[in-house]
């Protein structure tokens, strides 16, 4: 394994590259370590080559599904660079890049525009208060568009945004770029692989366009700072570094976001981006502090160990790798370690940087570093390593919630019984994925955060584990109560030579409030049955009502009376009174209107506003019930209550009426009594099920 050089806190930088899913973040990463030299070969997406994107799965699908950290070297710097899925069935990968990233890059298509994946994570960025730069990818393509593109991140992202480079042409015809802090054209030299490029003039066409977004660039960056201004006023102009230094402390107060532009695969405006991430964003040092409950951790090496793994990942031959961020202390190869969650200890062997699924082994990482490490044995995506003498745990990745669910079983019974070993496996490369074994409906569960997600990560067993599965549909947990009530009796006798079996007791059955749950009461008078056998009656009800009469499901929200009865004083028992009364639950749920319940989803659905009457309309033919609307800067979350069986495969729907600017979230909201043509159904299902 290679070894790679050591840099110190301020010669880092920490940049999660973000964007709709196809708007070229591979591309453009492959493209930076490519020109910078860390990579020695310029790869591509179209033929699975690109650096970052090394999966099978990825370069099965063509799309990335995992962050993978890289790095660029320029101007003795380290740029980490975190690859980010642009799809939001892997969104919690974009999730955990953007929680230990000190800035971002968000990539936006010259074709495509801003897209869902866009706003989405500039939402990811807002919330953690990060720096940011646009870089409209993809100038090369037919139909780019620079000036519109610009026109939909102001519109639809940030009025603060800004560019600082302007194209020179676009689509087959893009041959530069015009830098707004030289006033210069870089124009590139065709057919060198590295974008070399020869400084000018800017081109007669270009010079009104230019000094209109030069002038908006010194008159944004003066109002930053008070000496600017004035010397701007006074008739100066600001220097480059001027306005480099201005436009970073703009960017560190969200106070502007520069826009910049490029082709990838031709590698034109990669040098200029390369340069601007070192000078523009916050080494760890300068960026926000971690902070646990009182307690400060900025980035610097004598300070206590605080390191967040926030991704776990395992490879054939390897075992387990774990991604780490150093936010505060220094760290060495061999170092020994423990996990602030639990207090176990691990040591840091073959400590090691990635670039895309390449190690290169090193002998120490400062603060603020994003380090690799295999085989620790206790630890896991979102631990904190500390020291022994400081215990830490940072702030977690907040994950998404996996709604999405489906029925899964191995193929072969060989499949099935090696279930249990490796789905958590796959959690543990993916917290965002999860499986469990319900045995109510004898059914193993998967669930994720889409269809896609679900159908990848069963491709991943597949392919890692050798265990291959097949999906259903999820049986519903569906309760059955009563709706009036009624008593009876419920007697055991059993006489078969020897001692007998003998209990009898009268029950009375009455609804109770939705939610309320089971209750008995214990209502015998004068010793009719005695005390010691009235939990034996308790105990039969309770397991009789574990199998309902309308459709074979639980019983719940209903009270038990145990009134009257007779004993036997030689051959009654704690069995003979269980059984009378299980017999007397039977006897009398059948007198009580009987009904089945159907388990309730809270569904908040999240869409731009032009989709909320067909959204509603939707959610209505699901048997919906519309609870409100919260509309918010063009956005509106419609929430409503909507029977879980009616949801099976929503997420699919909601893409499509929505193009896929909609997610939704879903919280179980108790049960209602279902509608006769639905008991009905579900009791016919369950009938042919036991047929069978």
């Amino acid at each position: 394994m290679a070894s790679a050089k050591e840099y110190t806190t301020d010669r880092i930088r920490n940049v999660a590259v973000v964007g709709h899913g196809g708007s070229g973040k591979t591309s453009l990463i492959d493209s930076l370590c490519f020109v910078s030299g860390t990579s020695k070969r310029h790869g591509s997406v179209d033929d699975g080559q690109a650096l970052t994107m090394h999966a099978p799965e990825e370069q099965a699908h063509g799309i990335s599904i995992q962050l993978t950290p890289a790095f660029a070297e320029h101007l003795d710097t380290k740029i980490n660079l975190l690859d980010t899925p642009g799809y939001l069935d892997f969104t919690g990968e974009a999730l955990a890049a953007v929680r230990v990233a000190d800035a971002a890059i968000i990539v936006v298509s010259a074709t495509s525009g801003v897209e869902v994946g866009t706003e989405r994570v500039w939402e990811y960025c807002e919330a953690r208060g990060i720096p940011r730069i646009f870089f409209v990818s993809m100038m090369d393509k037919d139909h780019a568009d620079f000036d519109s593109v610009f026109a939909q991140i102001k519109g639809r992202l940030t009025d603060r945004a800004l560019p600082v480079e302007i194209p020179i042409g676009e689509g087959p015809g893009f041959s530069g770029i015009i830098n707004l802090f030289s006033e210069r054209a870089h124009l590139y030299k065709k057919g060198t692989a590295t974008g070399e490029y020869d400084e000018g003039d800017i081109p007669d066409d270009l010079k009104a366009k230019e000094a209109q977004w030069e002038t908006e660039l010194q008159e944004t960056l003066a109002t930053t700072d008070e000496n600017l201004l004035e010397a701007y006023l006074e008739g100066g102009t600001i220097s480059r570094d001027e306005a480099i230094d201005a436009m970073a402390r703009g960017m560190s107060r969200q106070e502007v976001y520069p826009v910049f532009c490029g082709a990838s695969t031709l590698t034109y405006g990669i040098r200029a981006l390369l340069r601007k991430l070192v000078e523009l964003c916050p080494n760890p040092a300068e960026a926000r502090v971690e902070v646990v409950g009182e307690k400060q951790y900025p980035a610097d090496d004598n300070g206590p160990l605080a390191a967040l793994v926030f991704k776990t990942a395992a490879e054939p031959h390897v075992g387990e790798l774990s991604y780490f961020r150093i936010f505060s202390g220094k760290v060495t190869n061999g170092a020994e370690v423990v996990n602030g969650s639990d207090g176990q200890p691990e040591k840091l062997n073959h400590l090691s940087i990635s670039l895309g699924k390449e190690r290169l082994e090193v002998t120490a990482l400062h603060a603020g570093d994003i380090g690799v490490i295999a085989k620790l044995k206790h630890t896991h995506t979102n631990d904190t390593l500390c020291s022994r003498e400081r215990n830490v745990v940072l702030d977690k990745i907040n994950f998404p919630s996996a709604d999405i669910s489906i029925a899964i079983r191995g193929v072969t019974r060989a499949d099935e019984d090696k279930l249990g070993e490796v789905l958590p496996k796959l959690h543990e490369e993916d917290p965002t994925f999860s499986a469990s074994f319900n045995s109510e409906l004898h059914q193993t569960i998967a669930r994720g955060v889409g269809e896609l997600h679900l159908d990848i990560q069963f491709e991943r067993m597949a392919r890692k584990y050798g265990v291959h599965v097949k999906t259903e549909q999820p049986k519903i947990a569906y309760r059955e109560t009563i709706t009036k009530q009624a008593e009876g009796q419920g007697r055991h006798k059993k006489q078969s030579g020897g001692r007998g079996q003998f209990g009898d007791c009268w029950v009375r059955l009455r609804p109770n409030p939705r939610g309320a749950g089971y209750e008995f009461v214990n209502a015998i008078k004068g010793g009719v049955i005695p005390g010691k056998f009235v939990p034996s009656v308790d105990r039969g009800i309770q397991e009789a009502a574990q199998r309902g009469i309308v459709a074979g499901f639980q019983f719940v929200d209903f009270a038990a009376e145990c009134y009257d009865g007779s004993y036997h004083a030689v051959d009654s028992s704690d069995i003979a009174f269980k059984l009378a009364g299980s017999q007397a639950f039977r006897s009398v749920a059948d007198k009580c209107g009987p009904v089945l319940l159907e388990p309730i989803i809270d569904v908040a659905v999240t869409t731009p506003d032009e989709y909320v009457g067909d959204i509603m309309g939707d959610l209505t033919s699901r048997r919906g019930k519309v609870q409100g609307l919260a509309p918010e800067n063009g956005r509106t979350t419609v929430r409503a209550l909507v029977p879980e069986s009616e949801l099976y495969k929503y997420a699919a729907t909601l893409r499509s009426i929505t193009q896929g600017r909609a997610h939704h979230t879903r919280a179980h909201a108790g049960y209602e009594q279902a509608p006769d043509n639905i008991a009905q159904k579900v009791r016919a299902e369950r009938e042919a099920e036991e047929a069978h």
